[in-house]
């Protein structure tokens, strides 16, 4: 049986690398080894997460987190490469673009193993996001690129991979899958609806985070007078994350919104499915919010995932306060065809077709 060892090191990457595990499981023709390198390192990330995740517990933990981009990512190459010695796998898989994605794939090309890459192809053609230089260099040494999207085949296309000798596959986004399994179930997992007194869709569920625009205050205050602004038509909820929560005390904010502590992927479903509309700087939160038949309203200047602009079920605002307000109002009175097929079907059964033939040739 071919071995293949999985890369993650966040917790969103294990939600993604559950779908194709469950996959695994089923069809017996791989054997998987999950490696955790510990890069967001997250206290939900106990053994309840993995149980009620459904979440194969990794074999390794690096526990590497709270270092610097060169130290971090070195260090993750020093060890992934001892793992794979240890281990010897036919391939290795990464997600994404974290600096496990980038260490994970420079440990298995220098070691002559081959490199799987989900969510390949995507593109903000933002060189100042590290996440934008992980997943082209990813993407370069890679020999399996699954890709999400038609835009994502075009990018490489672009770039002149149909030259080289990977292999491309549109699968499509296998977070619709985990999306479409989780649902089943996270109404009985969290209560946050109830806890918090809230009206199927009559809050907007907002999410701040990305470095752009809590480090700069201008931004930032601009983004939350918005917000507070759009409160005043419906709710606006926020699950807090820690590097926003203290920027904002640091500079004695106290946005008129409902700001809660940051909540577990249950309790986000349970928010998606029943908001009115989402408000984030978030890549992975603008498709969950298409798959829950949500707009969303993107606060930066760029997105990877242009077919939801593209077919006007999300808007890219930035930070500018009336283009927030604006968009926001826009959605609020517009009906939106979420029946279009954006991101494939069954994407886990034909990212492992996809594996199984790489291997096999």
């Amino acid at each position: 049986m071919k071995k293949i060892v999985t890369i993650l090191g966040a917790r969103p990457q294990f939600v993604k690398a559950a779908v194709l595990s469950r996959v695994i499981q089923e069809k017996k023709q791989l054997e998987e080894v999950i490696v955790h390198t510990g890069q967001h390192f997250d206290a939900n990330m106990s053994e309840v997460f993995f149980n009620e995740m459904e979440i194969p517990k990794p074999a390794y933990n690096l526990d590497i987190n709270s270092l610097g981009h060169g130290a971090m990512t070195g260090q993750m190459l020093e060890k992934i490469e001892a793992i794979l010695k240890e281990e010897k796998p036919d391939a290795v898989v990464v997600y994404g673009d974290t600096n496990s994605t980038i260490a994970g794939s420079l440990a298995a090309k220098k070691m002559h193993i081959k490199v799987v890459h989900i969510e390949a192809g995507l593109r903000s053609f933002n060189m100042k996001m590290p996440e934008e230089v992980n997943r082209i260099l990813t993407d370069r040494i890679s020999d399996l690129l699954c890709c999400p999207t038609d835009s994502a085949l075009a990018n490489l296309k672009n770039e002149g991979f149909e030259n080289l000798p990977i292999l491309i596959e549109k699968n499509g986004d296998i977070m619709k899958d985990a999306v479409e399994y989780y649902s089943k179930t996270s109404k009985e997992k969290s209560s946050i609806i109830s806890d918090l007194n809230l009206v199927f869709e009559n809050f907007v569920l907002a999410t701040i985070h990305r470095q752009e625009n809590t480090d700069d205050i201008d931004k930032l205050k601009a983004i939350f007078k918005a917000l507070e602004e759009i409160h005043k038509e419906a709710q606006v909820v926020l699950p807090l994350h820690p590097r926003t929560k203290k920027i904002l005390e640091k500079h004695q904010i106290q946005p008129n919104i409902i700001c809660i502590d940051p909540v577990g992927y249950f309790s986000m479903l349970e928010l998606l499915k029943n908001c009115k509309m989402v408000v984030s700087d978030s890549g992975g939160l603008q498709k969950e919010a298409f798959f829950n038949k949500k707009n969303c309203v993107i606060v930066r200047e760029e997105t990877e995932w242009v077919e939801l602009v593209e077919n006007d079920f999300a808007e890219i605002v930035g930070s500018d306060t009336t283009k927030i307000v604006s968009a926001y109002r826009k959605f609020s009175t517009s009906i939106s065809d979420f029946n279009k097929q954006l991101y494939g079907n069954n994407v886990g059964e034909s990212i492992h077709q996809s594996i199984v033939s790489l291997l096999n040739t």
